[in-house]
Parts: structure tokens; sequence; C-alpha cells
């Protein structure tokens, strides 16, 4: 009788337990979000992982992940409200900003500019660039504004010793080199693999120059940080610990990019994979300074951005508050 009841307090213990359990887990439904990412390029590899490997889910949000094939468009589509985030570069920040729009950062996820200048064979120096003609996508991007940075830290004058045109996408870019139209262009993994296939010199890394911008980043509305920051705090602990886990599963994270970006070729893999794990920040605070080299760039041209303060555009408040709660040293095990 004793071992009958025993047995059959365990038993109702494991009904209520379960009880409690089915009880509240609707008190734990999955939180909508809805994020937009803009340009087919590995620099949102972090919210890529973050879908396919579950963290998203794993924070309590269910995610739609939605395409734009330019960030302006994004951005417009977050101002309206059809978007809750959006995943974007600095200019996007700043210039609806100067519109009358309440756009903020809240997380960095690219602090620093990640193309290299690539040129003719037979151009072995950035001296050598002094003369020539430079292919960017279009004027205004955060692409050709790195360029003429970089130029500015190598000793070339952008504006005297070169001339910049616009050339198109990358296979354009590619094309107007080959053909002569332009002496040196910009590239990023995977396009610069096959640049250097072509016989193109690999010149220069501009993030090896250490220019601080954020050229990429979680941006939302002020007013959606006061309606729904609970929301966003699952967002950037989400592609936080997507991070991490680039940094220490590279097979899987490669596996993840050759799914969005449709690249096959092991090596390119393997270089596309090195090139962003290597600059995807552990501890992800959006950093004034990567404001304050856009609004130096835009100074001499807008007089908003001379007398912009660059921590306007930020919200460090949730990484700070991730940081000081332990998740980060908790994920690296520090």
């Amino acid at each position: 009788m004793r071992m009958e009841d025993s047995g059959s307090r365990i038993a109702k213990v494991a009904a209520i337990v379960s009880m409690v359990v089915l009880l509240f887990t609707p008190c734990l439904a999955q939180e909508r979000a809805r994020i937009g990412w803009a340009a087919m390029t590995a620099s949102h590899v972090p919210l890529w992982v973050a879908q396919e490997k579950g963290m998203l889910v794993k924070h309590g949000l269910t995610a739609e992940l939605i395409f734009f094939s330019a960030g302006t468009t994004a951005l417009q589509a977050l101002v309206a409200g059809d978007l809750d985030v959006v995943l974007t570069s600095a200019p996007n920040v700043v210039n609806p900003r100067f519109g009358g729009a309440d756009t903020v950062m809240i997380m960095s996820v690219i602090p620093t500019f990640i193309d290299h200048i690539i040129a003719a064979p037979n151009i072995t120096s950035p001296e050598q660039l002094k003369g020539k003609i430079g292919g960017v996508n279009r004027q205004g991007t955060v692409s050709e504004m790195g360029l003429r940075l970089a130029l500015r830290r190598l000793g070339v004058d952008p504006e005297r010793d070169t001339k910049i045109i616009t050339a198109g996408g990358n296979p354009e870019r590619l094309a107007a080199i080959s053909k002569g139209i332009v002496h040196f262009t910009i590239m990023n993994e995977p396009f610069l693999k096959e640049a250097e296939r072509l016989g193109f010199r690999d010149l220069v890394n501009i993030a090896t120059l250490k220019i601080p911008l954020q050229w990429n980043g979680v941006v939302t509305r002020e007013a959606t940080v006061k309606a729904r920051r609970p929301m966003l705090t699952r967002v950037v602990r989400a592609l936080t610990e997507a991070i991490h886990y680039i940094k220490v599963e590279k097979e899987g994270t490669k596996a993840v990019i050759g799914k969005y970006a449709r690249l096959t070729d092991p090596d390119g893999l393997e270089r596309t994979y090195k090139k962003y794990a290597s600059v995807l920040p552990e501890t992800p605070y959006p950093d004034p300074a990567g404001i304050k080299t856009l609004l130096d760039d835009m100074a001499p041209r807008n007089p908003k951005a001379a007398a912009a303060d660059p921590k306007s555009f930020v919200d460090q408040s949730f990484v700070q508050e991730m940081e000081a709660s332990g998740f980060i040293k908790q994920l690296y095990r520090r």
C-alpha cells in the first residue's frame, strides 16, 4: 500500500506540473517583429543565422524578415510604420532624422568599412591611383564615401587626384574595369575572389584602415523604443547570440551564408565567412564615432550635419542592459 500511495503521489505531482506548464505556456507566446534588411550582402549574416538557427524564436519572437533592394526603401517602410526594425547603415539613420523622422540605431552589426579597393594589374600602390578613374555603384552611397575616406587616409585626394564615376553593381564594375573604363573600384567578398581570378589586384583592404562607420546596424524609431521596448530587447539579444554563433560555428555559418547568398564555391564561402566573422563585434554598442564619420563627411555640404550631435542618432541602453545582465559574458563564458 505504501508503494502504491507513493506512486499515486508522484503521478499527482506530475499531473500538476503538466497542468502548470500548459497554463503558463500561452504567457510565453511569441511576440511579432517585422524586420527589414536591404541589399543581398553577407553583412546581414547575423540576421540570417538568428532566423535559421532559431535565436529569434528562442528569444520570444515571431519574426517576419522582409527583403528590400535598397536601404532607403526599407527606411521609408520603417518610418511609415510597416516595419519595426531595419538592418541598415549610418546614412539611413542620419538622413531620415534630418528630414524630421525619429530614427535611431540601437545595435551595431558591422562598425567599419569592409570593402576592398581593387585595381588594374599594373597598379601596385595607392600612390599610383593618382590620375586614375575609380568606379562606384552610385554617387552618395556609403560605399562611395568609404572609397573617398580611404583614399584620403592613403594620401590620395579623391577630388583633386582622381575621378570617381558611377559604374553600377559588382558585375558592372568588373566589366568596367575589364574594359578600361575605370582603373580601380571597390569590391567585397564573395565578388573579390572573382576579381582576383580575372587578374585584378586586391590593393587595399579598407577594414585595415579602421575608419569608424556604422556600416550595418539595427535601426528603429524612438516611438517604437517607447511602445515596444521588450520586443526590441529580444531582437538585440537574438542578434548578439547569432554573432557569437558565427564566431564559434564556422561550418554552420557557412551553410547559412551559402543558402542566402546562393554561394556554393567552397573557397568563396571560406573567404566570405572569415571576412565577416572578423569584423562582427562581441559587444555590439552603436558607437557615436561611427556616426561622426558620416556627419563630418556631410558637414561641408549640409549645415545640419555640421551642427548635429552624433550621440543623438544612437541609443546604447539596449546593449548596456544586455552587458550589465551578464548575457554576453555567459555567451563567451568569460
